[in-house]
């Protein structure tokens, strides 16, 4: 059995504590949070499963990295605390971890990370000997091996989208959808995930991979973005009430360049109501979110992907699906040699062992 261990325990930690508990080749042997009132309460209940596993979550990094465990899922956010983000995962790959994390979005195509990003990681790994695998559903499977899989379906290909159309009132992450976002801010406002260069930083990693794959030389990367206001204002059940003439959805897309043409979309479509931008695309069965690759040529291709869990929610179930690709790479990383890893170079896994199998 392979030690692991999850560190933090919020939207996704949670789901880490119950994919690790479900995996039939790895061992919880630790839970790493930062809030105080959580120290000392059992893994079962932090994670959601409604029975104890026997494992308290503890604040002392130091002793559990000490007990050199195999594998750590760093679950902690990274979007508003990067810094802190690389200096933990670094630490833990230095104690000889296998490391896989959804934090640190230039890390997803570490080949085109900055410097300040790749370079820690590195020195970490061959001071350490542990290991890295950063993704997630977008940008992550959804925008890497689910396109690349469906494009090889394809008699001609002429465009490859990748589309995440989601309503965030179910999201409950308040920093992230009010302050990266702007939910809720005034239109004059501009929010920091569309300010120029960004989106690059956060889904040009995944540009470049399928480029990279798909055997193509990109011209360029370009952005577009659009906004729209909230004409009534809106209350959610997570995050509290979001004003008329506030931003209410966001549009945009990061393209991908080959011979003047923008070949390889990510599209984001996101709002904060499903009402606001009602002609703006919709999930096709209803809803509140799913993703969808659409693949132009001969023949065309269309798949989307609606996950669910923690009661139907769809943003937990694009989360759980995260950690799921996450997770099931860990047997895999631990047999391999010490390295930065990406979603090519992870080979996609079944549920072996899992079918049918019941958590304990």
């Amino acid at each position: 059995m392979i030690s692991t261990v999850v560190w933090g325990t919020g939207n996704v930690g949670r789901l880490a504590i119950r994919a690790v508990e479900a995996h039939p080749e790895l061992k919880l042997a630790a839970v790493i949070v930062h809030d105080p009132a959580k120290v000392g309460r059992d893994a079962g209940e932090l994670g959601g499963l409604g029975h104890p596993l026997g494992v308290e979550a503890t604040d002392d990094i130091e002793a559990v990295l000490a007990g050199r465990p195999q594998a750590v899922v760093y679950a902690a956010s990274g979007d508003v605390r990067p810094d802190d983000a690389l200096a933990d995962i670094t630490r833990a790959i230095r104690s000889g971890a296998v490391v896989v994390s959804p934090a640190l979005y230039p890390l997803y195509d570490h080949r085109s990370a900055p410097p300040e990003f790749r370079d820690p990681v590195l020195a970490a790994i061959a001071e350490g000997g542990g290991s890295l695998f950063a993704s997630g559903v977008d940008p992550g499977w959804g925008n890497d091996v689910l396109p690349l899989l469906l494009s090889g379906l394809g008699t001609t290909v002429d465009v490859i989208r990748c589309q995440e159309i989601f309503d965030y009132s179910t999201y409950d992450q308040p920093d992230s959808v009010r302050q990266l976002v702007g939910m809720g801010q005034p239109m004059e406002h501009e929010p920091m995930m569309l300010m120029p260069s960004i989106p690059t930083m956060v889904w040009g990693g995944q540009i470049r991979m399928m480029a990279r794959a798909l055997g193509v030389e990109l011209d360029e990367i370009r952005e577009t973005s659009e906004r729209r206001a909230l004409d009534t204002t809106v209350t959610t059940r997570t995050m509290g009430a979001f004003e008329a003439g506030t931003q209410g959805a966001i549009r945009f897309e990061v393209q991908g360049i080959v011979e003047g043409e923008p070949r390889i979309v990510i599209e984001h479509v996101t709002r904060i109501h499903a009402a606001c931008a009602p002609d703006w695309p919709s999930p096709p069965n209803g809803g509140d979110g799913a993703h969808r690759v659409v693949i132009e040529g001969r023949p065309r291709i269309e798949v989307t992907i609606e996950a669910t869990d923690e009661g139907e929610n769809r943003s937990a179930g694009g989360n759980a699906t995260a950690v799921g690709r996450l997770v099931s790479a860990i047997d895999w990383l631990t047999e391999a040699k010490p390295g930065l890893y990406d979603a090519l170079d992870i080979p996609l896994r079944p549920a072996v062992g899992k079918l049918g199998r019941k958590q304990s």
